[in-house]
């Protein structure tokens, strides 16, 4: 079935499911006057096409929408269908009840009378307006969100404890910065007010670890400036997430525009003085000793993409005393590092994003993205090996976030 025709049927469906709201609301609303009825028609009608409108025009006139008014359309769109979904379960359970009555009448035998010549059985307009009422707390919460979470970067400090290290390396700070995400971001200062919060915390050298992009490579065209600016003494060390091999655009199998993209991906972190690390490993030295810092490609469980190679990442790598792996994916270190690769003394992934949405505070956290990842936030040990997961820079589908906010993360590296 063709994109076109799934866009065509979703259209109906929301378009069905907005006239049984719609109807719902009105029945509770008998008093209203004729001419509030018909603006509040008018209205909802007009909204509810535009916005169907804006969604097709976003997903085939991608070129001529501005992205903020792309953002925009998007938001509206994702906000509406949020708070009708909260109200469905309400209007649900009072046409059930509606049933029940009408199913016990019918069995009345002692009424002579049929249930369609009977009294209508109203709705419940308590159950309505308590429906509207629960719409309105996650339009509110989510609209919240947007508006405030979104780009309230937070830094996130860790001393990272590896007993093998280097005392050249005792006291050294890294920072991590995660799914970036650019063609998802409507807001080019507030993004440049994170890098600055980056910047202003001075690290040593500094790991990005995938998701540059949504799709396509030219998604950070317009970011790519801003981004340039991550710049640390020791070096910025990058490696690429899902998101960035073009698969979500152009399929797994590969073609030519496809190959061009992956080409422009890893000339874009060239330029802005990324090193990209695919499957491949670098030797940070400072006064004369040395640590390693590993790299993969995506290496993902189940409908995610496994291009990582450790093999090739761990090569000439037994003599460092420590060895730092940046993977996209948290799932790879209990699927593939803890059971195979007992050498690597940290790995560092991004990927989840806590799921934009949950309760983060020092001792406790809580996401739903908790039952999809076993590990998704935080700092996780598990014998001599640790894994640190970032919830990201940006954000993807929702445009903010609540509870879990974007972070940066500054670890201070210690032996002890």
């Amino acid at each position: 079935m063709s994109r076109t025709l799934v866009l065509i049927f979703f259209a109906a469906f929301l378009i069905v499911f907005d006239l049984y709201c719609y109807q719902a609301i009105l029945s509770v609303f008998k008093k209203w006057k004729p001419s509030t009825k018909k603006i509040f028609k008018i209205s909802y009608w007009s909204y509810t096409i535009l916005l169907l409108i804006g969604v097709f025009c976003s997903i085939y006139f991608t070129k001529v929408l501005f992205l903020a008014l792309k953002s925009i359309i998007l938001v509206a769109f994702f906000l509406t269908v949020a708070a009708k979904l909260v109200m469905l379960p309400f209007l649900l359970i009072d046409d059930l009840r509606r049933l029940a009555i009408k199913i016990f009448r019918m069995a009345k035998k002692k009424e002579e009378q049929s249930v369609s010549s009977g009294e209508p059985i109203s709705r419940s307009a308590f159950l309505v307006k308590t429906g509207l009422v629960a719409a309105a707390l996650p339009l509110s919460s989510l609209s919240w969100g947007i508006i405030s979470g979104a780009y309230d970067y937070r830094v996130k400090r860790v001393k990272l404890i590896l007993p093998n290290l280097p005392k050249a390396f005792d006291g050294i700070t890294m920072a991590q910065i995660s799914d970036i995400h650019s063609g998802s971001f409507y807001n080019k200062t507030a993004v440049k007010g994170g890098v600055d919060l980056l910047m202003a915390e001075k690290p040593d050298f500094i790991f990005f670890t995938g998701d540059l992009v949504n799709n396509l490579t030219n998604e950070v065209r317009e970011y790519q400036d801003i981004f340039s600016k991550v710049r640390a003494p020791l070096g910025v060390y990058s490696t690429l997430g899902n998101h960035d091999y073009g698969d979500y655009h152009f399929g797994r199998e590969s073609s030519p525009a496809k190959v061009r993209n992956l080409q422009d991906m890893i000339k874009t972190h060239k330029i802005m003085g990324y090193d990209l690390l695919m499957n491949e490993n670098r030797r940070l030295k400072v006064d004369g000793e040395e640590i390693g810092i590993l790299g993969i490609e995506n290496w993902g469980m189940g409908r995610f993409p496994k291009y990582g190679k450790m093999e090739e990442a761990i090569k000439n790598t037994d003599d460092l005393p420590v060895k730092l792996l940046l993977s996209h994916d948290p799932s790879h270190w209990r699927g593939e590092v803890l059971e195979k690769y007992p050498q690597i003394d940290a790995m560092f992934s991004g990927h989840t994003h806590g799921m934009q949405f949950g309760v983060r505070l020092k001792e406790f956290q809580w996401s739903p993205v908790q039952y999809l990842y076993k590990e998704w936030a935080g700092l996780y040990r598990e014998q001599q090996q640790q894994l640190y997961v970032n919830v990201g820079y940006g954000f993807l589908g929702y445009p903010g976030r609540v509870g879990i906010l974007p972070e940066i993360t500054i670890f201070t590296l210690k032996r002890t």
